[in-house]
């Protein structure tokens, strides 16, 4: 039976939940104080009809929130005419210029506005790992800040099976690059197996610890595999995933299709350009200062010091850290380079 752990970091402005199996990151959940309510998964609201999308059978909705409008597929046979009330719900958290994905419940009632918030960050832990109790604290703080990490950057190489992972998201598709350097004196049949059984795991958990969805292409070791075989190592590494399994390629590329449920991570932290956006920063700095605190009790102040825009950003959720906390701008400090120091 596998182990799992589940970390819980509440850090003023944002909410971050983390579970790992056997040691190995595979969710990152993150919540922010100034998300809209109604644009979280399972978040149900009565919303009105602004638009209807009749290239691809849909209407948008608004929710009663500042962000992009719902987008809300119809069935065959519905209609909706701008201006009807409509209760919905979220089964997919916006990403890019894509406002949330929603479902028709019913009828509504009223203004646009929400009815009842999606799960939050314990709520989903308990979902994901029901009976597992949440490590606060330091720990949670690193393990945020580790499982961050591997989700900003997918891949790694598994020197004791020779397996090198690549998993990178575009615009059209992820995907997955499992190579295998065959080791002497090891059956190659066997270890090409491996090697694919152990990259599609780690790959599925990749993509789960990044929130993506869509279409996934998986380029495996080897050409003439067992299509049986190869089905039955994506079952296991999808399992609860939803996926739909296209079939395997005469070229060794295996497709198949996820469906979108969260925001990305990459798009919760980071701008144009990869950067990481000055809430994001802000942020960071109210994390470091609480780690710090946590980690040692007899300093009786740390102070901050970063730059104009980002102490502006810092200020108010260092101020929910206490009088031990404390945030300072510097001119000399250059933009994601802040430090923490004693006094």
């Amino acid at each position: 039976m596998s182990e799992v752990e589940v970390f819980l970091d509440d850090t003023p402005g944002e909410v971050r939940g983390v579970v790992a199996r056997d040691g190995r990151f595979e969710r990152l959940i993150i919540h922010r104080d100034n998300d809209p309510h109604q644009h979280r998964l399972g978040a149900r609201s009565v919303g009105r009809v602004i638009e209807a999308d009749g290239a691809f059978r849909a209407v948008f909705v608004d929710l009663g929130c500042d962000g992009p409008s719902g987008f809300l597929p119809l069935g065959k046979g519905e209609s909706l005419r701008a201006g009807e009330i409509v209760e919905v719900e979220v089964t997919a958290e916006r990403r890019e210029a894509k406002g949330p994905a929603l479902k028709r419940l019913g009828a509504g009632e009223g203004n646009p506005r929400l009815i009842a918030s999606g799960p939050d960050v314990i709520e989903r832990l308990r979902q994901i790992a029901p009976g597992v109790a949440p490590v606060t604290g330091v720990q949670a703080i690193q393990a945020s800040w580790d499982a961050e990490e591997e989700a900003l950057n997918p891949g790694d190489v598994f020197a004791e099976w020779a397996l090198d992972l690549a998993v990178q998201r575009t615009r059209a598709l992820i995907a997955v690059d499992i190579d295998y350097a065959h080791l002497p004196g090891r059956d190659a049949r066997k270890g090409r197996a491996q090697a694919n059984r152990l990259g599609l795991i780690h790959a599925a958990r990749m993509i789960r610890l990044s929130g993506w969805g869509g279409l996934v292409a998986v380029d495996l070791v080897g050409t003439t595999l067992d299509p049986a075989q190869v089905t039955g190592m994506a079952k296991e590494a999808f399992a609860g995933d939803d996926a739909t399994l296209g079939p395997l390629s005469r070229f060794g590329l295996l497709q198949l299709a996820l469906p979108w449920r969260t925001r990305p991570v990459e798009e919760i932290l980071l701008e144009a350009g990869r950067r990481r956006s000055l809430t994001t920063r802000g942020i960071d700095i109210a994390r470091s200062l609480r780690h710090m605190m946590l980690s040692d009790t007899t300093v009786p102040r740390f102070t901050a010091r970063c730059t104009e825009d980002e102490a502006a950003a810092a200020a108010p959720l260092v101020a929910r850290l206490g009088p031990r906390a404390a945030v300072k701008a510097d001119p000399t400090v250059a933009p994601g380079r802040f430090t923490v120091d004693e006094g």
